[in-house]
């Protein structure tokens, strides 16, 4: 399939997945969003990719939110169909995938950005990063299951001022409070989520592992 707003490399049995819509900060919209499923489902079915690294292009955004442009104006009805919807072929499934998938967060992850990383099985930052669920300030909470993945890494008290105040916080804040497991300089990123990739790679293809997302892994 050819993506429109998607770039992807296989390089060796690592997918990389690069959103890019570089002039919305790589915003997320209906068919990006149709997009990373049908690229990760593809991935997850095929037996020569063992890991899938996920980032955005440029150097300002992973995924700055969604495209609000494209809902600002929808019922509460296709409001909650769009979140069902979206938590069935991307959340979710991301954080169900047997693929382990290394979040790259290269620049702001910003509502559904932060929402995507957090579906993903393992989180590294540039240090130029900044996160966070402004949804607040829209009227809105995190619709793509922030309110539940954020209380799970970083505790429920950091999560709720986080949703409440609708800050962000840097890569460093974040490493601390253990929302991403390393910050790399930027031009670095990609290269260290292909050296984890690999460390990943290396070890047996099957495994019972702890835990609800990965219980069997193919390389």
């Amino acid at each position: 399939m050819a993506y429109t707003n998607l770039l992807t490399e296989q390089k060796g049995h690592i997918l990389l997945i690069t959103i890019n819509r570089p002039n919305q900060l790589n915003a997320l919209n209906k068919a990006t969003i149709e997009e990373l499923n049908h690229a990760l489902k593809s991935a997850n079915d095929d037996k020569n990719t063992g890991v899938v690294i996920l980032t955005g292009s440029g150097e300002k955004a992973f995924v700055a939110g969604a495209d609000i442009k494209e809902f600002a104006d929808f019922s509460v009805e296709k409001g909650k169909e769009l979140s069902a919807v979206g938590h069935q072929i991307l959340f979710d499934f991301i954080e169900n995938m047997t693929t382990p998938v290394i979040a790259a967060i290269n620049g702001f992850a910003l509502g559904g950005g932060l929402e995507l990383a957090m579906s993903s099985h393992i989180r590294i930052a540039s240090d130029n990063a900044k996160m966070g669920l402004p949804e607040v300030s829209l009227g809105v909470i995190p619709g793509y299951g922030g309110t539940q993945r954020l209380a799970q890494l970083v505790g429920k008290g950091k999560a709720f001022e986080m949703i409440t105040t609708a800050g962000m916080i840097p890569a460093a804040e974040a490493l601390n409070w253990g929302l991403v497991n390393h910050v790399f300089p930027q031009a670095d990123l990609i290269a260290e989520a292909e050296k984890m990739a690999g460390k990943i790679l290396n070890n047996s293809p099957k495994c019972n592992c702890s835990g609800d997302q990965i219980s069997q892994r193919k390389f």
